[in-house]
């Protein structure tokens, strides 16, 4: 049922989409389609889909529960491989930008900050796609 729901929703979305996304975007998209997708059939309940905080820079690309923790999803996708995995490209300029946007998230949820994660996914859009998951992938700032 609930699969059935997500393509449904899929579908909605993208149908009352007349533009086509750039090469490297669609890319993205793809990429964010296949971890959502991938983290739900893994328990976890996706939230929130390329979250922006009302003020200030920084984008989420998933929000996601799993259990009573607040998970924060980097995904990075990538046509090939050849240049290492995708979520190699998190440097620490982006996981500041990261956690101010998941600070102010949270902040707006209700959620103390020690029940925040920040995950990586990475995505190789090959045939069959590669996905990698790596939970915990770096610590927040608890001063931030």
């Amino acid at each position: 049922m609930i699969g059935w729901l997500l393509r449904l929703s899929d579908a909605l979305r993208d149908s009352g989409r007349k533009r086509s996304w750039p090469a490297d975007q669609a890319a993205g998209r793809r990429g964010e389609d296949l971890a959502h997708r991938y983290l739900e059939g893994r328990g976890m309940t996706v939230v929130a889909r390329n979250w922006q905080p009302s003020a200030g820079p920084g984008e989420i690309d998933l929000v996601a529960w799993e259990g009573d923790r607040l998970v924060f999803v980097e995904v990075k996708a990538r046509g090939c491989d050849e240049f290492g995995a995708p979520e190699r490209n998190v440097d620490a300029g982006k996981r500041e930008a990261l956690e101010r946007a998941a600070r102010n998230y949270a902040r707006r949820a209700g959620v103390a900050w020690e029940r925040v994660r920040f995950d990586l996914v990475g995505v190789v859009l090959g045939d069959p796609p590669a996905i990698s998951h790596r939970k915990d992938a770096f610590r927040p700032n608890r001063t931030l």
